[in-house]
């Protein structure tokens, strides 16, 4: 099948799919001052949407057994973009996403993501990334759940990379559970290279929460190997 005109359609669906629903949640925050309902749209609306064109089906495994009631920091492996629509898809709560600081620099998504509360963190400036982290860990602190994919980068294919120790500091400094999820296949639905994607199955694999009770900053690491475990192991490897 000749798969770039299907993609060229794709990716202008995309676009035209994702500008007005950033625009329409600015407004919406602009006017109520509350995330709530841009947040329930990005879940209910935006990432189905997003799935849908793109032929994704998601497999959803063990999110029936979270305790969805408390403020807790995922921690997934980082396949594709598409990662953060299925993880919206998935939750029944409303989600916010650690992210490089770069992103809160783009026309129209800084905005959104200024506004809904998310996270950006400033890679190599270590003043700021405190303060981020910080500000993170108050967010969790006020019921939030946040999201974070602590290799860094994106991974298409294999066991992921090793975890950094931004995200289980927050999880640390609030108190909160470190949840892992393990995602597969959205690498090959929507691959590297371009706007390259196929029809596929994307499964996500949430696993048991990691308590922080009684861990001290220095425990980071130690907590971030322990995640990575998890997270290997969902995905049915060995770390």
């Amino acid at each position: 099948m000749l798969w770039w005109p299907v993609n060229a359609v794709q990716a202008l669906f995309t676009l035209c799919w994702t500008l007005p629903g950033l625009l329409i949640a600015y407004v919406i925050h602009a006017v109520t001052r509350s995330q709530k309902l841009p947040l329930a749209l990005a879940r209910r609306i935006w990432a189905p949407g997003l799935m849908f064109g793109a032929g994704a089906r998601l497999r959803v495994e063990g999110a029936d057994q979270v305790d969805w009631s408390r403020p807790q920091v995922l921690v997934a492996n980082h396949q594709s973009m598409i990662d953060i629509p299925a993880l919206f898809r998935t939750s029944p709560v409303p989600l916010r996403f650690v992210l490089k600081e770069e992103l809160t620099r783009v026309p129209f998504l800084g905005w959104y993501i200024r506004a809904m509360g998310m996270i950006g963190i400033a890679r190599g400036d270590g003043r700021k990334a405190r303060a981020s982290i910080e500000q993170a860990a108050e967010l969790v602190r006020g019921g939030a759940t946040l999201v974070a994919f602590p290799e860094g980068t994106r991974k298409p294919e294999g066991l992921p990379s090793p975890f950094k120790g931004g995200a289980f500091q927050i999880a640390i400094a609030a108190g909160c559970p470190v949840l892992p999820v393990a995602i597969q296949g959205s690498g090959s639905v929507l691959q590297p290279g371009g706007f390259k994607v196929r029809p596929g199955t994307i499964t996500l694999r949430f696993g048991e929460a990691i308590e922080t009770a009684g861990l001290q900053p220095g425990d980071r690491q130690a907590l971030a190997r322990q995640a990575h475990e998890a997270v290997t192991s969902l995905m049915g490897g060995t770390a």
